[in-house]
């Protein structure tokens, strides 16, 4: 995820737009601020332990990115489900810096079935079990199904960089369901 770009920008926008059209109401109360978050995510296939620290929205209605100078933390965003509660969770990490890998550097390597791990601040853990990886254009970013639908999803870059613009072209997507939810995990 080295570099801004005009494709962040569009992810953005997808993004509102599919939080706005999961708006009940125009004029609903926010919800509470969950009183338990993910601390940290732990993918034993990848050997990957790392801390998650909130992201929001952006002035501009973007989701947040985890800093550049925190290379080696992920993100969960606030507006997605706690993992291990229903609905989509949605967490994000670079997958490279300037000068050196970056904590979802690893993450397309991940396959059906292999296992993640959220601990939670409630001492809880949360598992699920990869159902797919995808690489997509950042322009045909598929925000409805990762902000919207059931499962735990990682987000990161991937793909070709584009040297002209200083990105990726492309984002990779991890898709996961509880560990429960499938008779043969």
């Amino acid at each position: 995820m080295a570099g801004s770009s005009r494709w962040v920008v569009v992810a953005g926008i997808a993004t509102g737009l599919a939080l706005f059209a999961m708006s009940a109401k125009d004029h609903e109360q926010p919800a509470p601020r969950a009183t338990v978050v993910p601390k940290r995510i732990d993918i034993p296939a990848l050997k990957l332990k790392a801390p998650l620290m909130k992201l929001g929205l952006s002035s501009e209605g973007d989701v947040e990115l985890p800093p550049y100078d925190k290379p080696g933390t992920a993100g969960w965003y606030t507006g997605s489900a706690v993992p291990g509660d229903g609905g989509a969770s949605v967490i994000i990490g670079h997958v490279d810096t300037k000068t050196a890998p970056a904590v979802f550097y690893r993450l397309r390597e991940l396959r059906k079935g292999q296992l993640v791990k959220v601990l939670r601040s409630d001492g809880k853990t949360a598992e699920y079990r990869v159902d797919s990886v995808e690489r997509v254009p950042k322009s045909d970013f598929p925000a409805e199904r990762v902000y919207t639908e059931d499962g735990l999803r990682l987000v990161t870059c991937g793909g070709s960089f584009d040297w002209a613009n200083h990105e990726y072209r492309d984002n990779v997507i991890v898709y996961a369901s509880p560990a429960g939810s499938d008779p043969r995990a």
